[in-house]
């Protein structure tokens, strides 16, 4: 029997898996992102809010950066699911809730 097999025990685990999976997304992305950027030849420092910031760069670093933390955040948080799965036997019941969703549409 899984540790968590309990559904409310089920829903806190998924809830740590899955915040811990956006965190950890949130740093790979930004440091990602940083190392790009500086082997594009583009400064470090650039700050896309700042109005001294040519407008051009400011787009560009937020689009890649918006890019990065979508894709970081889904990958991670597939394996966190995946994750789940095998320990649990079945997705994390937000996820089970959306199918069922889906498929009464």
């Amino acid at each position: 029997m899984p540790l968590w097999h309990g559904v409310g025990m089920g829903n806190m685990v998924w809830r740590v898996l899955g915040t811990g999976a956006a965190v950890v997304a949130g740093i790979v992305a930004n440091k990602t992102v940083d190392t790009v950027w500086q082997k594009a030849g583009k400064d470090k420092n650039a700050d896309p809010e700042n109005p001294y910031t040519p407008i051009g760069e400011a787009l560009a670093l937020a689009v890649v950066s918006a890019a990065a933390a979508a894709l970081a955040k889904t990958l991670f948080t597939r394996k966190a699911a995946e994750y789940y799965e095998q320990s649990a036997g079945h997705l994390p019941r937000p996820m089970l809730d959306k199918e069922e969703a889906a498929r009464e549409a």
